[in-house]
């Protein structure tokens, strides 16, 4: 056991024992053949869910002049098909490139450690999102059994790291979804996980795309808010029509009798969210909605 974790932490090229020979003995764990794109099959438990068609188009030109440099890495199905283990992003680009057919290191990998050994390759060598990656180490958690400690050992990375990744996972779904649009930095999530009240969060995040904030910036505005345990002050512009949002906010409460939440920019543009405690409060609101009509 201590030499297959070993061997994950250094890579999946380490699993693989005669990686850098062509054509190798029966009782290697894997060889390099040419297999035809048509029997190729994604696999299911891909961390990545994004792929830049851009960087794709660009691998893509690479692959159509000089070819494929790192063969993929695939596992042998039933009826002459294969499935990725790693390389994706290769395969994908080499539909793009007009190839018929690419070199791969076909091994034999249970169902059970596929989403492992896809997760830990994808961890080491692609260039996947910050949420992507908190994803993926949450995955292994959940789903091969590890602790954070065990994913230190496979991944190369400290326990102080990955713990960081994983609290990404706690931001709300706007934030995760501006990070991963780039729309902040890692530095400005991790800034804005110290805080509690997700309104605020919420607000902050907004503050950083509207005025540019740097890292350094929000890192203040958070110990600030912290210090003296109350929300950043409001903007200037919202303040001429904040007394008809609260009156609004206040009728609404009043008739859903639940928490709603205002997220509305400069511009005008937003949305109101209503919220709701359990299948059985969602029908009352529901019921709401439909005497209002």
């Amino acid at each position: 056991m201590m030499a297959r974790k070993n061997a994950l932490g250094r890579g999946l090229g380490a699993l693989i024992t005669d990686a850098n020979e062509v054509g190798s003995s029966p009782k290697s764990s894997a060889s390099i053949i040419e297999v035809d794109i048509a029997d190729i099959e994604a696999n299911p438990w891909q961390p990545r869910t994004t792929f830049d068609e851009e960087k794709l188009k660009e691998l893509a030109k690479s692959i159509k002049e000089i070819g494929i440099i790192q063969p993929l890495t695939l596992r042998k199905l039933k009826h002459g098909k294969y499935q990725i283990i790693a390389g994706e992003r290769r395969f994908r680009a080499s539909k793009l490139a007009g190839l018929t057919t690419v070199l791969a290191y076909v091994r034999t990998a249970e169902d059970d450690t596929m989403l492992e050994m896809a997760l830990v390759e994808n961890i080491q060598r692609e260039d996947l999102d910050p949420i992507e990656i908190a994803i993926s180490y949450q995955r292994l958690m959940d789903e091969c059994n590890l602790t954070q400690e065990d994913m230190s050992d496979r991944v190369g990375k400290k326990r102080s790291t990955i713990a960081n990744y994983l609290r990404l996972l706690k931001l709300p779904a706007e934030i995760q979804h501006g990070l991963r649009e780039k729309q902040i930095s890692m530095g400005h999530a991790r800034a804005l996980i110290n805080i509690e009240d997700t309104d605020v969060q919420i607000g902050l995040f907004e503050k950083i795309i509207r005025e540019d904030y740097s890292v350094r910036k929000i890192e203040q505005e958070v110990k600030k808010l912290n210090e003296e345990g109350k929300e950043p002050k409001k903007d200037n512009k919202k303040t001429s029509v904040s007394e008809d949002y609260v009156a609004l906010k206040q009728q609404l409460d009043d008739l859903f009798k639940t928490k709603i939440q205002f997220n509305r920019t400069d511009n005008g543009k937003g949305k109101i969210v209503i919220h709701f405690s359990s299948d059985d409060d969602l029908e009352r609101i529901i019921n709401i909605l439909d005497k209002a009509k």
